[in-house]
């Protein structure tokens, strides 16, 4: 493909998943990343993007991504403290001065439901979230759906689940099971939804193709599981200790408020939308698949 002919892309908040966007669109798309940290220009570079400097917490240094991409994937998290998303406030507002915006993906994340009682369920359930960390992720879809209504924009979110992959920095299960961290007794387990960290950026660039304005989807695989049963898989296949069993009273003993937290919620997402309209063929459908020793 000639260059000058080459989607063009911006992609805000690019960690990992958004590094694995890139190998997947390298040599076929024109990408810039907006970056805080001018230490990771190189790596950025390495990774075939052209790298932006400029800080979501910091509106004025936002003006050279104006009108950089007509298309858009924002995978930056809000601030950690706040009922509200301000840097996504303020790449709205930059993007908006632009006006050259025609699609924007944003990442959400599937806690913005709360606690749903293990109940399986789809895009149509209403938001509830239970945590100041669910309600500012609320507050960012409703912005970025706003934005896409003020501007024609097509908008969509991708709901996401806990993100795992084995060779992804802080998401690799077999860590937390090496620690020890306890997980909860049966009875008071709860249900917990996955997505292989690959399988997330093909869902990104499908949304960035084929995202219907307005629409929700939930990035998530097929799993069913609970989230001891989910440890004990990932220590059976590695050869790794089971992790202890507590009781929810014990746990709350042993564990951070923000680990509670995720023990607080129980829910299964219905992923069908991903698959039909995105017409996303998942590479590792189940945990199995993606936590399956390579040889």
């Amino acid at each position: 493909m000639h260059p000058a002919r080459r989607p063009e892309l911006l992609i805000v908040g690019c960690g990992d998943v958004g590094l694995r966007v890139l190998r997947l669109l390298a040599g076929r798309w024109r990408v810039a990343a907006l970056t805080s940290q001018p230490t990771r220009c190189a790596e950025l570079r390495a990774a075939g993007a052209v790298p932006v400097v400029g800080n979501l917490d910091d509106a004025a240094s936002l003006r050279r991504i104006a009108a950089l991409a007509p298309r858009v994937l924002h995978l930056a998290p809000p601030a950690n403290e706040g009922e509200t998303d301000r840097r996504t406030a303020h790449l709205l507002a930059a993007l908006a001065r632009g006006g050259a915006t025609r699609r924007l993906v944003y990442m959400s994340t599937s806690g913005v439901y709360g606690d749903a009682g293990g109940a399986r369920f789809d895009e149509t359930r209403l938001p509830q979230p239970a945590t100041a960390r669910g309600r500012r992720r609320v507050d960012a879809e409703r912005q970025v759906r706003v934005f896409g209504r003020a501007t024609g924009a097509t908008v969509c979110v991708l709901r996401v689940p806990g993100i795992y992959a084995l060779d992804r920095p802080g998401g690799d299960p077999r860590e937390r099971v090496r620690r020890g961290t306890p997980v909860l007794a049966q009875a008071d387990d709860v249900y917990t939804n996955h997505i292989q960290a690959d399988d997330l950026a093909r869902a990104c660039v499908a949304a960035l193709l084929r995202g219907a304005p307005q629409r929700v989807y939930h990035a998530s695989d097929d799993t069913e599981l609970k989230m001891g049963d989910y440890f004990d898989r990932v220590a059976e296949l590695h050869g790794l200790p089971r992790p202890p069993r507590l009781t929810r009273e014990q746990a709350a003993q042993a564990l951070s408020p923000m680990q509670m937290s995720f023990l607080s919620e129980s829910r299964r997402l219905d992923n069908r939308r991903l698959k039909t309209e995105l017409r996303l063929r998942l590479h590792h459908p189940t945990v199995e698949h993606g936590l399956m020793p390579t040889a």
